[in-house]
């Protein structure tokens, strides 16, 4: 009778992905993004263990969104004083810091506990084409084929 092989972080080697954000939709691209983060891609995947893929998106910042999104999606917070709840549009957040709309995407596809967090880490967002980690030597993100619209 076999058995299965957990993964584990002496198991694992680390792997980049890249990602080029440029005229995708978010949601779609914040799934595949938040799939490979988890390691969901891999045929060893553990739940429970950091799979130690990292992914580079770059252009985060011409991430689009269908219909009158930039206008009526709406992200808020609450400062946590008296009066101090804000709302923001997309269009207004994506101008202000650019890339926020794909870590709130993707950070909305991760389980809310220490390893979505720890998973988080492993994202790097980057406004234009060029990024700081070329010596890891990215591969392209593994993503489904694109849907007919």
């Amino acid at each position: 009778m076999g058995y299965t092989i957990s993964a584990n972080a002496q198991t694992l080697e680390e792997k980049w992905f890249i990602v080029d954000a440029k005229d995708r939709i978010l949601g779609r691209l914040a799934s595949d993004v938040a799939s490979v983060l988890r390691g969901k891609h891999m045929p060893n995947y553990t739940p429970h263990v950091n799979m130690q893929t990292h992914v580079i998106v770059i252009n985060a910042d011409k991430v689009k969104l269908t219909g009158d999104k930039w206008l009526t999606k709406k992200y808020s917070h609450h400062s946590g004083y008296r009066g101090g709840y804000k709302e923001t549009t997309a269009g207004k957040l994506n101008a202000e810091k650019p890339g926020e709309l794909v870590r709130k995407a993707v950070w909305g596809m991760l389980p809310k506990n220490h390893l979505g967090h720890a998973t988080m880490k492993r994202l790097r967002l980057f406004a234009g084409e060029s990024h700081t980690h070329a010596a890891q030597k990215p591969e392209p993100l593994p993503v489904r084929t694109a849907r007919a619209e």
